[in-house]
Parts: structure tokens; sequence; C-alpha cells
């Protein structure tokens, strides 16, 4: 299968550590990331005789599995002949609207019956930064969250995770990530999707939070030293607060088990009611209902850059962001009736 064209963020700075390369071994094509550019001058156009109206197709008119079946078709081809694109990071829009949302839909829609509530406070362009809650074992909060603005947004925005380096080593998972529009959780990776327009959601809470027992479910942990902050101050894009409830219950962890979890180098290794008791059923997540809150953003163009440097401006703001958080996740939890209804 050929390898697609990559789209680099900018010309003269590539990074070949992400650079995929052509079966030949040569470097692929590149061009910039989304963002600001500047203006052209519109395009002539010559003056046309209005068209004949043409009458719409019945709606029981044969034509739409055809049309489906040409598109899909069509899809396949441009998958094996290579002439898609990623961008530098390995993000294959495509690719994610296309299959993966789509393989994402039925968890969202069908199984965890996610409410979205606020995803009007993100921004309908230019760079936002998202923080929210983590929870769950399973990093399933954030594929939930991306669908979310993918399926919900009024602009049809897309969500650029910020993901551990243990996402990056998994096989399979790794090129899933990168083709989703993951990326490594670094502030300067953060600072270049952001300064190109990107909608970037991050988990400050990383695996204190994802991992932590059933007894302190949310409750949040420790938000790092405020990175997520600086990033933001530096970009110059708005703070977007998300809450997220119900992922809590879906993989109650009562146990960890440690020594396992050293030798195979995880952070954790989760003991539920169902796994690993019941084998590989018992990894099936519970089908808890879930609620997603985006809050008001907290701008941050109002400060001056080397307010990024100001570690009680990040501290404060940080606190900020937490307490508005924690604050959102008691209130939904007052608000459901129930963990599966």
């Amino acid at each position: 299968m050929a390898d697609a064209k990559v789209i680099p963020f900018d010309d003269d700075r590539s990074r070949a550590r992400r650079r995929p390369a052509r079966a030949d071994g040569e470097a692929a094509a590149v061009r910039a990331l989304p963002g600001p550019q500047e203006p052209e001058p519109p395009a002539v156009r010559a003056v046309e005789e209005p068209a004949a109206p043409v009458a719409p197709e019945p709606p029981d008119a044969g034509g739409g599995w055809e049309r489906r079946l040409a598109g899909g078709l069509a899809f396949l081809r441009r998958r094996i002949t290579g002439e898609y694109e990623v961008d530098e990071f390995g993000y294959d829009e495509e690719l994610t609207d296309q299959v993966l949302m789509s393989l994402l839909r039925p968890l969202y829609e069908k199984y965890f019956r996610v409410e979205v509530k606020g995803v009007e406070n993100i921004p309908a362009e230019g760079g936002a930064l998202i923080v929210a809650n983590h929870s769950g074992t399973l990093p399933l909060d954030g594929l939930m969250m991306q669908v979310a603005v993918h399926d919900h947004h009024p602009a049809g925005r897309h969500l650029r995770l910020l993901a551990a380096d243990l996402v990056f080593v998994l096989p399979v998972v790794n090129e899933l990530a990168r083709k989703a529009g993951h990326t490594l959780a670094c502030a300067e990776d953060a600072e270049r999707l952001l300064r190109a327009g990107e909608v970037v959601g991050v988990m400050p809470e990383g695996f204190k939070g994802i991992g932590k027992p059933f007894g302190e479910r949310y409750k949040l942990q420790r938000f790092g030293r405020g990175g997520f902050v600086s990033t933001a101050l530096r970009a110059g894009v708005p703070i977007v607060p998300c809450s997220i409830v119900g992922a809590e219950e879906m993989y109650p962890m009562v146990g960890n088990a440690k020594t396992l979890a050293r030798i195979l180098g995880l952070p954790y290794f989760p003991l539920t009611p169902t796994f690993p008791w019941l084998g590989p059923l018992g990894a099936l997540p519970l089908p808890t209902k879930w609620t997603i809150q985006f809050g008001e953003p907290i701008p941050t163009d109002s400060y001056a850059p080397e307010a990024a440097e100001d570690p009680m401006l990040m501290f404060n703001l940080t606190d900020q962001v937490r307490e508005q958080i924690q604050h959102t996740l008691y209130k939904l939890l007052v608000q459901r009736r129930s963990v599966f209804f």
C-alpha cells in the first residue's frame, strides 16, 4: 500500500521522527497545517448564464446505495494508492471522519448514551485548549469527548488530544492514535497545534486520575505544575473546562496489582469486580450513562507574553480551572438520576 502525503507545520523545520517515509525510503511531501494564512486576491470569475433548474430526484428513486458504494470504493482506492494526506503529526482527517468516528459512534450513542452540554462554549474558529477530568481505568473518556466535539459542535470542529507516552509505544494503538489526531503530551507540540488554530484536549490528572480507586471517584487529583496554563498563555488561546460524569463507574477499580503492573511496565493493573476474574468478558465496560459538559471559556489573550513565566499566575489559573471542573462535577452528580439511566 502506498504511503500518504505528509502535511508539515512549516517548511523550514521538519521532524523526521514523525514524518512517514515512502516505500522507497524517501521523505514524504510536505505542506502546512491549517492556520493563519496570507490573504489571497479574490479570483475573477466569468459571468455565466444561470443554469436551468433541475428537478430534485424523488425520495424513492434508486441510486442511494450506488452513490454510497461508489464513495466507499473511491475511499478504498485512495487508501491503496496513497492519494490522501496526513499532517506532520500523523493526523488523517479523512480516515477519522469516515472510519474511526463511525466505529466510536455506536459506543457513544447507544452504549454510553452520552449527553453533551455547552459545546457552543468551544470557539467556532481559532485555537482553544479543552481541559477535562480523567477517569475510568481505560481512557475512553478522551475518545468520547472527541466524538462529542466532532458530532455536536456547530462549526464541525475536530479535537486533537494530547496523550501519554504509553499510547505511542503500544503496537496498533500507536498508529490509530496518530491517525485520530492524538499527539504526545508535551508543551512544544501543544503550542504548535494551538497556534495553528486547532482545538486541543488535555487531561492534566494523567494516570493519577484514570487509575485512582473507585472510592475516590469524582475527586480530582493534582493538575501537575500548570503546564497547560503556560501553553495556553503562550499561544493566547482560551481555556475551556470540561467535566465528564459517567466514566468513573464503567470500570469500578477496587484494587491494583502493583507487582504485575511493574512486570508489564504499566502504571497500574486494575482489579475490578469482573476483571480479571471473568477473563475477556470482564474487560467489557459497564453501560453507564455519561454527561459531558463544556464550561465557560477562560480567556488568556489579555495577558502579556511574559505572563507564562509568572508561577503565581499559573497557579491561580490552574486552581481556577480545577475548581470550575470540580464544581461542575458535583452539580452534574446531584442532577443525575441514576448511574445507568
